[in-house]
Order: structure tokens, then sequence, then C-alpha cells
């Protein structure tokens, strides 16, 4: 508020007053007169009464910054608008005394020719424009260097611009294209999900199965095991000594085959020697109806021919 009224306050705060409040309570007296001048001044140069409201602590602290920090404002506008007021009767002496000696050699304004007064407001504008204080050729250049130093360091930022857009453009096609590669590699994996949860329901299947197998064949190897001990069967005895086992068996095997067949023709044979003689005759009778009863069949034949 202190701002809009543009004065300074009639109850100033000294630093030393301020450090002193700033380390009380605040319900301290001290600041609390301080804040009730500094509302009715500000009130008072508004045209207006200072509203009713309750002194907390917290009120009271937040008005007293808010005061301290205004009245700090004000005084430094002050001392910023007297230094203002000041150039400004300084530019107005110097222009008076300027307009008197231009008066003196005949360069009124008035009496110039328009293109003139054209030409020295273009100039004035321009060196407003590249903020020079006189109008001198050789501040002109300096100016004109200044600018064109600009313009380089501008197009060089513009350049180095261009060339990150270049360089982020070509990072965002490549990225669109592995986001695209991805996006085309996750459907058809998505499309591989059923076959391969097929398969896999398959494979777990099987994994059943060999696991019920291999239950088996441990259950198996068990019993074996068990049976060649039982049987007497050693480590000592290898693949190499059943190979010579089997082999010197089927020697064995031709040896023996002669005698037993020789044996089994002598089967028949009862064992004793009458029994054998009596078996004999047997035969030798049953040879002879043989016999006979070849002879009657060939006579009957040769008689059924001649008739």
């Amino acid at each position: 508020m202190s701002e809009i009224v543009g004065g300074s306050d009639p109850s100033p705060l000294t630093s030393a007053e301020t450090s002193k409040s700033s380390g009380s309570s605040g319900f301290d007296a001290n600041r609390i007169a301080e804040v009730k001048a500094w509302l009715v001044s500000q009130f008072d140069a508004a045209g207006k009464d200072v509203p009713d409201f309750e002194y907390t602590p917290r009120s009271i602290a937040h008005l007293h910054n808010v005061a301290t920090l205004s009245q700090s404002k004000t005084q430094a506008a002050t001392i910023v608008a007297n230094d203002f007021r000041q150039k400004a009767a300084e530019y107005r002496s110097q222009a008076a005394r300027i307009k008197e000696i231009l008066e003196h050699v005949g360069l009124v304004q008035e009496s110039l020719p328009s293109n003139v007064v054209s030409s020295a407001q273009v100039l004035a504008s321009v060196a407003n424009l590249l903020n020079i204080r006189d109008t001198e050729l050789s501040s002109f250049l300096v100016a004109m260097a200044d600018l064109s130093l600009r313009k380089t360091a501008v197009e060089e930022k513009r350049a180095k611009v261009q060339q990150d857009s270049k360089e982020l453009l070509d990072y965002t096609r490549k990225a669109i294209a592995r986001l695209t590669y991805l996006k085309r590699t996750l459907g058809q994996l998505e499309d591989d999900i059923a076959p391969c949860e097929a398969q896999m329901e398959h494979w777990k299947t099987n994994l059943t199965i060999m696991d019920s197998k291999e239950r088996q064949y441990l259950q198996q190897y068990s019993n074996y095991k068990a049976m060649l001990n039982r049987v007497g069967y050693s480590p000592e005895i290898s693949h190499g000594v059943l190979v010579e086992m089997a082999e010197h068996r089927k020697d064995l095997e031709k040896k023996t085959k002669p005698i037993l067949d020789t044996l089994r023709s002598y089967q028949d044979l009862p064992p004793d020697k009458a029994l054998a003689a009596l078996a004999i005759e047997d035969k030798k009778r049953q040879y002879a109806a043989a016999e006979k009863y070849l002879e009657d069949v060939l006579q009957s034949a040769l008689a059924s021919s001649e008739l």
C-alpha cells in the first residue's frame, strides 16, 4: 500500500528498533504500536478508516513483516524517484542550453527543411534502437559491429539448434522404427502364445510320463540288483568274461552234439538185453507185416489193371 501512496511513513522503523522488536514476542507493545501507526498512515493516505480486527501474535508478526518490507521498498522507490527527478531536471537544462545554441546558429527545428528533420528523426530512432548515447559515426560503427557479433552468435546458435533438431529427428525416426519392430515382434510373440502353450502342455504330459517311467526303471533296477546279489553276481563278472563264457559254451555244444544225437538213437531201446531182443523181434514182425501188406496192395492193383 505504501507504493500506491508514494510517500515516506510518518513513523519509520529504524534498523535498531526492527532488530529489537524481532527478538520480542508477538504481543510486544512496541511492535503493536508500530503496526498500528503504519496501518493508520496507510489508510489515511487512501482516505479510509482502519477496520477493526483482533490483534493476535500471528497477525501482528505478519503485519510487522509487511510494514517493514513496505517501508524498505518505499525508501528505495523514493531514492529512485529523486534520482529520476534530478536527471530529468538536468536533461531539461541541457535541452534548453542546446536549443539556445541551435537558435544562435540558425538550426532551429522550425527553420530546417522537412527532409532534414525526417533524417534527424530517423538518425535518432536508429541511435535509440542501437542503444547509443550519441550519433557519432564511431558510435554507429561500434554498435553495428556489436550487432554483427550478436547476429553471428545467433546464427551459430541457430545452426547448433538446427543440428540438434536434425539429430533429434534422426533419433526420433530410429525410435519410431524400433518401436514398430518391437510392436511387430510383440504381435508375433502373442500369436505364438497358443502353440507354445500347447507344446508346453505336451511337454508337461511327457514329463509326467517320463517321471513315472523313471520311478518304474528305478524300481526295476533295484529288483535286478537284488536278484544279481541273490545269484552271486560280483563286479568282476564283466561283459568280456560273459562273452568268453558264451563262446566256450558254444564250443562245448558243438562237441557234445554228435554224442547227444547218438544217445538219442538209443533212447527207444529198453535197458535190459532180453527186452531188447523182444523189441527187435517185434520190429521184425512189424516189418514183415508191412511188406506183406505192400505185396497185397500191388497184387490187387495189377489184377485191376488186367481186367
